[in-house]
């Protein structure tokens, strides 16, 4: 049986297209549903060269929706890391395809067993506002890889992007192959709605929970790329300059606004001074203004900011330290930005400690022992990310081994995202399932078992009567003991 589409509302056009290149996009993929390697490679170079060809436009609208964002940071972060997603992918996808041999159990040969990838059919992507082009593509480069037509929702929260992605990609492919999809949040929540062959979500727990039931009505599969609290452990053998100027990359990018940044930081309670000095220091030297220096990105919007304010006064009011680093001394209480800021001495009880910050802010707590830090962890939910600075290989191999996470970096932050060879995904509150490289090519897949028979068959000494002494004979080998 095969699901319909629900109507959500017919008096919404946004609502009624969508379904109408649902639907459009379902029958292609029928009509054609195992696309050849050289039709796969084709098809994402042409998103390779189309991402060249409107840099510029791609750049300067997440600008604008953003108040000020970095041009060479959105070209690195975004558009080079999506460059090379598309070059991994042209490379491996013939391997990826070829059908894999399995083994056959021995009366049951000489039968073979393969396995093969199929495409699954309509991929739906669900985009935050936080990085709206690589959070789309690097998903879409994985579906379109493994053969399967895309519908793309934007995030609301920035429609400049959402508009230059959405140019870009009409430019080069037909709304039955791959499709941008923009509107407020009623479409979203339609989009969710529809009987997807699987749905990625990117974005807060909260909402993940909803995107979740809602594909359950349609029993579609999903990946969750949530968030959370992403921990820095710092060993206190590590020199903290480095430690620092590998910590400021990863939560200054964007302005923290990340969901892989590190969120808090566990120090040796010896160092934390230390830390703070020489943190401060670095992100000093990197920005010495924030209000007009493009390379220091703005909260993407009121309400976001209104959200950390609140953060930091509910922490101030219950006894928290916060100290803004702030050289220039510079007054943001008219800007969309907010400089970055430690705070220290927080508790349970705080919204800070209770929510994933996402922006320039950083919680800096102490350890006495490594153990007692790897606890800390380890009493909280699961994150996204967790990154751990030392040298030793015994103590990296213990912290990585006693602690769960989605996945992280020994002696940097944020890299691991980046490296498109290795799975990307959450676990428990910050997600469920895996892409990017070859585990993007098989979740968006069905590996489909097969046994080929040939002339003979080995199964028919099997047939009934049961009882028969061939029957006793494999039963007895079968259960013979070692």
């Amino acid at each position: 049986m095969v699901a319909k589409v629900a109507t959500i509302s017919d008096h919404s056009p946004d609502i009624a297209d969508m379904e109408r290149i649902f639907k459009a996009q379902r029958a292609a993929y029928r009509a054609h549903p195992m696309p050849s390697a050289e039709e796969r490679i084709s098809t994402i170079k042409r998103m390779k060269n189309a991402i060249i060809r409107h840099e510029d436009a791609l750049v300067e609208a997440v600008n604008r929706d953003f108040g000020s964002r970095c041009p060479t940071e959105t070209r690195f972060v975004e558009l080079v890391s999506l460059v090379e997603v598309i070059k991994y992918h042209v490379k491996n996808v013939r391997k990826w395809m070829k059908p894999e041999k399995r083994s056959m159990p021995v009366n049951m040969r000489p039968a073979k067993a393969k396995v093969i990838r199929q495409p699954l059919g309509v991929v739906g992507i669900i985009v935050p506002w936080n990085y709206p082009y690589f959070l789309a593509l690097d998903a879409a480069i994985a579906a379109l890889t493994a053969g399967n037509r895309v519908m793309i929702k934007m995030s609301e929260f920035t429609p400049h992007s959402a508009d230059a992605m959405k140019a870009m990609l009409a430019e080069i492919y037909p709304e039955e192959q791959v499709a941008v999809i923009t509107g407020e949040a009623d479409v979203g929540i339609a989009f969710t709605k529809l009987p997807f062959d699987h749905l990625i979500f990117t974005g807060s727990t909260n909402v993940g929970k909803h995107v979740m039931a809602a594909a359950a009505e349609n029993l579609t599969p999903v990946t969750l790329e949530l968030g959370g609290k992403s921990p820095v452990i710092i060993h206190e053998s590590f020199p903290m300059k480095e430690a620092a100027e590998r910590i400021s990359w990863g939560k200054c990018i964007n302005a923290g606004q990340t969901c892989v940044a590190p969120d808090y930081i566990l120090v040796h309670r010896s160092q934390k001074d230390e830390f703070a000095r020489v943190f401060s220091e670095v992100v000093s030297n990197w920005y010495p203004t924030k209000l007009n220096n493009e390379d220091y990105t703005s909260v993407v919007n009121e309400r976001q900011l209104n959200r950390l304010k609140s953060y930091l006064k509910d922490a101030e009011e219950k006894g928290a330290k916060v100290v803004p680093i702030n050289p220039a001394r510079e007054d943001f209480s008219t800007s969309g930005k907010m400089p970055m800021t430690m705070v220290f001495d927080t508790t349970s009880d705080m919204l800070i400690e209770q929510n994933e910050i996402f922006g320039p802010l950083l919680m800096v707590r102490t350890y006495d022992n490594l153990e007692e830090a790897v606890h800390y962890v380890n009493d909280r939910p699961r994150p996204l990310a967790l990154y751990y600075f030392d040298y030793d290989q015994a103590r990296v191999d213990y912290v990585m081994t006693h602690t769960h996470a989605g996945g992280g970096c020994v002696n940097d932050t944020l890299t691991h995202v980046a490296v498109e060879d290795v799975p990307f995904g959450g676990i428990g509150p910050s997600g469920m399932g895996h892409y990017h490289g070859y585990e993007g090519f098989l979740t968006f897949s069905k590996s489909k078992g097969i046994v080929q028979k040939g002339k003979i068959n080995p199964t028919k000494l099997l047939f009934p009567p049961w009882n028969r002494r061939i029957h006793k004979m494999v039963l007895k080998m079968a259960f013979k003991p070692d």
